[in-house]
């Protein structure tokens, strides 16, 4: 049986060029980045290429990129680092306030749920019915106190990208920290840290063909945070612990190809997910794309298949080779439906009934076209057997 990987947005495999140029690290150039030795030099010097490649992705300065073991750890530094600092030289009485959205991953969610509980104020946002905040909604949401604006660049679920050039404006005006998480756009579209206005930018590796396990946080020159973690003196300070070489190593290497290549990756799969989209609203009655209109990542279809249950069509896909999701892998198996899919105005049915197809560097034409006629067949039959489902 032909396997089709449409779940990129959940990981992506690592590049066989990233695993070569990781391999010795597991190896021979085993050396401690911060021993003064010729074995901990190697690595260094091999921790600083990264740096510079990471930093070219991002058109930031080498000193800005701090190593992180991924997403959820940059986000939670860039947030309550920020946050709890500000917040300190406060007074009691205006304990700091941060400006979010409500489709934010959950990473970013939590952590400032669990800054309320400490007395912090969070405004979340709401988006329309294509996944985009409101800019006028953002200025009024601002307030003397305000600390912090964070919000992602593009959708996990949906691939809809927030206009972070005009954010940033808003946040400069303001005087106000700007964090996004780019995780779902690094290596998607061109992220510039200086043309968004940026004092925080959170990647993960694993999204664009690097190890599971390995991402960064830009922290631009002059940002002041709250420490969080305590250790050795590593990455100025902002990050200790003993650096994980061949992931970094890893990180830099993808970060190098995907700039390398990304026009020309982005035109491609922008085809292709047009292909797919054009092909199931074509082929099965019912169905929606999500946040068609809105500017998008090149990779990401979001489909309602109404009538269906979302977890049921994804197993059968799945029977049938096609692998996908119904939203975020950090929320497989929650009992609600996508907090971003009713975010922007979803009855929870429709929320359930949805499907997201992400697609990758190694998708082929072929590929495709053996989904789209995977896909309508496995409608059919799970809508045959639907008690909901009644065709229009």
């Amino acid at each position: 049986m032909q396997r089709i990987y449409l779940d990129h947005n959940a990981t992506t495999a690592v590049d066989p060029a990233v695993l070569d140029a990781m391999l010795p690290y597991f190896s021979a150039e085993f050396g401690n980045a911060s021993s003064i030795h010729t074995f901990g030099q190697r690595a260094r010097a091999a921790v600083e290429t990264a740096r510079e490649q990471v930093a070219a992705l991002l058109n930031s300065r080498l000193q800005e990129i701090v190593f992180t073991s991924g997403g959820t750890e940059s986000d939670n530094h860039a947030i309550f680092g920020v946050a709890l600092h500000s917040s300190a030289s406060l007074t009691s009485s205006t304990p700091g306030h941060v400006i979010t959205t409500t489709i934010e991953h959950e990473a970013v969610l939590n952590a400032c749920q669990a800054l309320e509980k400490q007395g912090v104020a969070v405004t979340y946002l709401p988006v329309d019915r294509e996944g985009l905040i409101n800019l006028e909604d953002l200025r009024r949401a601002l307030r003397p106190e305000t600390v912090l604006i964070s919000v992602m660049h593009a959708n996990n679920e949906i691939g809809v990208i927030q206009p972070l050039e005009e954010i940033g404006r808003i946040a400069t005006e303001a005087d106000v920290y700007f964090h996004t998480d780019a995780v779902q756009s690094s290596g998607k579209v061109r992220v510039d840290v200086n043309a968004l206005q940026l004092d925080l930018l959170s990647i993960s590796g694993h999204k664009f063909y690097a190890p599971k396990g390995i991402g960064a946080l830009f922290i631009k020159s002059g940002t002041r945070l709250r420490q969080l973690l305590y250790g050795g003196h590593h990455q100025r300070g902002f990050r200790p612990g003993t650096e994980n070489v061949a992931g970094i190593v890893g990180l830099g290497k993808a970060a190098e190809l995907a700039r390398l290549s990304l026009d020309k990756d982005a035109a491609r799969l922008s085809h292709l997910r047009d292909t797919l989209e054009q092909g199931i609203l074509a082929r099965v009655p019912d169905s929606r794309v999500h946040s068609g209109n809105a500017p998008r990542t090149p990779n990401t279809a979001n489909i309602l298949f109404t009538g269906l249950e979302g977890e049921a069509l994804v197993i059968a896909l799945d029977l049938k080779g096609l692998a996908c999701s119904t939203g975020a892998a950090c929320s497989s198996g929650a009992v609600e439906p996508s907090h971003v899919l009713t975010a922007i105005g979803l009855p929870a049915s429709d929320a359930r009934a949805s499907i997201r197809f992400s697609l990758g560097r190694h998708t082929t034409e072929s590929e495709i076209a053996a989904a789209l006629e995977i896909i309508p067949t496995a409608v059919l039959q799970l809508r045959k057997l639907s008690p909901t489902y009644h065709a229009t």
